[in-house]
């Protein structure tokens, strides 16, 4: 275990500006993460997140000399994580930011008015445009300098009015659109009257003002947990993968929040439906309110991730305090790692908590981490 921790990564380090890409819900505190890898991982070793959200974990494996790799079910924590490890060059984002521009120019009122109305209430038709010649040009998902103006543009496509391309709106979490509507008209607001290509061009220069940090590799999957550890298992069974040596996440917490739903907007922009549902095919796109499916979900992840790890191989994982979601996760963690010995750090909420966000007023127990080590 390293005991002397490097400093943490800053907003004025090119480490820290990019860990930071990405807002997302129930995101691993920087700092945290690079603390974690730090203490519980050696230069040259293999960090393992198999629910990576934005890809923190990775990202900090990667920047402390380890070899990160995540799996995220949400396409847009994937896309932050894919960017941060290897953004493409500075001059190849802002080219490309203008030709999207440019196609943008070319788009015809029509295609404005075949939108619900909540997104002319939500952009100005510039704004509009642009959105809509970028979702439809840029291959987010084969080309890494359409992956990274994506996520970019993703950052910022909504939050508050000065400083986004948007309305007024949370940044970490899209709202429904007839409350933001309602809202909107309440209070007299219409969207910010900007010119997206220099908005943007301006946000590209900020992201890289700093140049790129240096990282030893990582990578971050797109898909079901479940299905792509399988593939890690035969690979390290087959001898064509080295085993991990930290097993580094945090699960969904149960009845929580649905994480799809919550980032609709953003993934209308990589392609999806123009209104948020809470219906997604497959079993753990939505929100966790079947205790058998939450319980079959850890305990399937912890199971396959025992076969992945090495011997003498850490295992961190941040939990809900509540009691369901502590149990379940605690019981799931001891029937896959029952020779490892148990610590338990508790991590009381110190303010408001993210769940507030979603009408939950209530007093929380706050969070736990469970640290599991090869027994001496």
């Amino acid at each position: 275990m390293s005991e002397s921790l490097s400093p943490r990564p800053t907003i004025g380090t090119a480490a820290g500006r990019w860990a930071g890409l990405g807002p997302y819900y129930a995101m691993f505190p920087i700092g945290f993460a690079f603390d974690v890898v730090q203490r519980y991982s050696q230069p040259g070793q293999r960090v393992l997140d198999p629910f990576a959200g934005r890809a923190s974990s990775v990202y900090a494996a990667s920047v402390e000399g380890r070899f990160g790799c995540g799996i995220e079910i949400n396409p847009v924590g994937y896309l932050y994580g894919k960017v941060k490890l290897d953004p493409a060059p500075p001059a190849a984002v802002l080219a490309r930011l203008v030709e999207v521009g440019r196609v943008a120019a070319e788009i015809e009122d029509d295609r404005l008015q075949e939108l619900p109305d909540f997104f002319l209430a939500c952009y100005t038709p510039h704004v509009l445009r642009y959105l809509l010649a970028a979702r439809s040009v840029l291959a987010w998902d084969v080309d890494q300098t359409d992956a990274t103006l994506m996520a970019i543009i993703l950052v910022h496509l909504h939050g508050k009015r000065e400083g986004s391309l948007s309305n007024q709106m949370r940044q970490g979490k899209a709202m429904s659109p007839d409350y933001s509507v309602r809202w909107w008209n309440a209070h007299n607001l219409t969207p910010p009257d900007v010119d997206p290509v220099e908005f943007l061009t301006r946000k590209v220069a900020w992201r890289y003002a700093k140049g790129l940090p240096l990282q030893a590799g990582g990578e971050v999957v797109l898909g079901d947990s479940l299905e792509q550890l399988n593939t890690l298992v035969a690979h390290v069974e087959q001898g064509k993968s080295e085993p991990f040596d930290l097993l580094f996440t945090s699960p969904p917490y149960y009845d929580i929040t649905d994480y799809h739903y919550d980032q609709w907007l953003r993934l209308w922009m990589l392609g999806g439906p123009s209104w948020p549902t809470h219906r997604r095919e497959g079993a753990y796109r939505g929100k966790f309110q079947s205790k058998s499916a939450y319980q079959e979900l850890l305990t399937g992840v912890f199971d396959s991730c025992a076969r992945l790890l090495a011997p003498n191989a850490t295992v961190y994982v941040r939990t809900d305090r509540r009691d369901f979601t502590y149990q379940t996760t605690n019981a799931a963690l001891q029937a896959a790692f029952p020779d490892k010995v148990v610590e338990e750090l508790p991590q009381p909420f110190t303010s408001s908590t993210q769940t507030a966000l979603y009408g939950d007023k209530e007093t929380k127990p706050g969070e736990v981490d469970i640290i599991l080590r090869p027994s001496a």
